[in-house]
């Protein structure tokens, strides 16, 4: 089956399981790859006892408890009093691990990604965290409000020069920003829209780290903001901007590229049923995304296999999969090394993903990155060593090895002349732990790098 070739009603409509979709431990492991982080091999074998509708649901329904909470909490504490990015990255990493709703997390990280703002123009990392908290509590709920909210978000007013927005010399980045990568794309608006837009946000300052309205410094003159005149105030223009018809297009390409293939890019025709959705719950994001996840299209061939892992998916997903733990200022670093930086994307345009994440310095880099995992001295696995993980498992050859791979992290099948060549290159080492070099052997096959 072609993307093109698919009907729209079809793709969106709950899944059904079926001879070519079945309903299995590899379903179970798509959905958690792409709802969250990775799952370890019992909770996928538990889950997939339950109806497909059930487990997506639970994606949704989970909370975090008080107790983790207050983990959290003490960890951030910490982080930010070291003054270090990397170790607030850190802890946004155990977090990602750790955390009881990865659906809300991953969410998170896309808002990081949309509302791009980088820790080396803000240098401040209160700011950065205050920003991460403002997607965690909007992972999932209303784009107008998490819009308008993070248009008035220190760290953004900070990054996009709008804290220097005066009525005698509008500042026109941020204006520009939301209308082409936040909220419509390129071509649905004009440069007159830039300006007017512009002078809808003058007077929005910070003052003692917190927004501030300066109503000295604000255009209090009415303004016409894509066609729509008689317009004032900011949160009037970013009214009229989310409920701009191209926003819920907008919004929809971005959630499908995010959460079912890279690529190719998908016909408007196959958005429609998403983007009526987004409009009739108006633009709240959490009940369009739980119809993603819970469809025939996303269970299908052709969403598997069709997103290369970021560096954060990489990392992570590796642990969850063996409920393990490692030096996460280490992590957070090699991450970086990769090109996601936490609180540091790239540019406002933040990371382009796909295969961007891909060239023979970065597959080196991936591999080195699963090596120190597994021979850090901070890693464990369910608490203990791999081998004893493994036994505790029944684990024991090379074989082993594979199927355990492939149902907690591997989207396809392992081609079995690589399991034969894993199995030649156990067999002329002299490394006492074979079991730990499979698995790294395995990591660098080029099946490991989609999700």
């Amino acid at each position: 089956m072609n993307l093109m070739d698919v009907n729209p009603e079809w793709a969106w409509a709950a899944y059904q399981p079926s001879e070519n979709a079945p309903w299995n431990v590899n379903a179970v492991a798509h959905l958690f790859r792409r709802g969250g982080f990775g799952a370890p091999r019992m909770q996928l074998l538990e889950s997939v006892e339950h109806a497909p509708a059930e487990v997506v649901g639970s994606l949704f329904n989970a909370e975090e408890s008080e107790v983790f909470q207050q983990q959290m909490k003490a960890l951030l504490r910490a982080a930010i009093a070291t003054g270090n990015v990397r170790q607030l990255a850190a802890q946004w990493v155990y977090r990602m691990l750790h955390t009881p709703t990865p659906m809300k997390e991953k969410m998170t990280l896309f808002w990081h990604g949309h509302f791009a703002t980088s820790d080396e123009k803000v240098a401040d990392i209160r700011l950065m965290q205050t920003q991460n908290d403002l997607f965690r509590k909007h992972a999932l709920g209303n784009f107008q409000k998490l819009t308008r909210e993070i248009s008035k978000d220190p760290a953004m007013l900070l990054y996009l020069d709008s804290a220097t927005n005066r009525k005698s010399h509008p500042n026109e980045n941020y204006a520009r920003e939301i209308m082409e990568l936040f909220c419509l794309g390129e071509g649905m608006y004009s440069e007159q829209d830039v300006q007017e837009l512009a002078r809808c946000f003058t007077g929005w300052e910070i003052k003692r780290a917190r927004y501030r309205f300066n109503r000295y410094q604000h255009d209090a003159g009415l303004k016409t903001v894509l066609g729509v005149g008689g317009i004032e105030s900011g949160e009037e223009a970013i009214r009229v901007v989310t409920e701009h018809p191209a926003a819920p297009r907008f919004l929809a390409r971005k959630l499908f590229r995010f959460f079912v293939m890279d690529e190719p890019e998908p016909a408007d025709e196959l958005l429609v049923p998403l983007v009526r959705q987004l409009k009739d719950d108006q633009m709240n994001v959490g009940p369009t995304l739980k119809r993603i996840l819970g469809s025939n299209l996303f269970f299908s061939s052709l969403a598997r296999a069709r997103k290369v892992r970021s560096p954060t998916e990489l990392g992570v997903g590796f642990l969850r999969a063996f409920e393990g733990t490692t030096d996460f200022l280490q992590l957070a670093d090699d991450m970086y090394q990769l090109g996601q930086g936490l609180y540091q994307p790239p540019s406002v345009k933040g990371w382009d993903g796909g295969r961007t994440w891909i060239n023979s310095s970065t597959l080196l880099g991936r591999a080195n990155l699963i090596h120190r995992m597994l021979n850090g001295s901070k890693t464990r696995f369910g608490k203990q060593t791999l081998n004893a993980y493994f036994e505790a498992n029944g684990v024991d050859s090379v074989d082993d090895i594979a199927e355990f791979l492939e149902t907690s992290l591997f989207a396809v099948p392992i081609p079995r002349p690589a399991i034969e060549r894993v199995k030649a290159l156990i067999a002329a080492s002299d490394d006492g732990n074979r079991l730990k070099l499979a698995v790294h052997a395995f990591c660098t096959l080029p099946e490991f790098h989609v999700a």
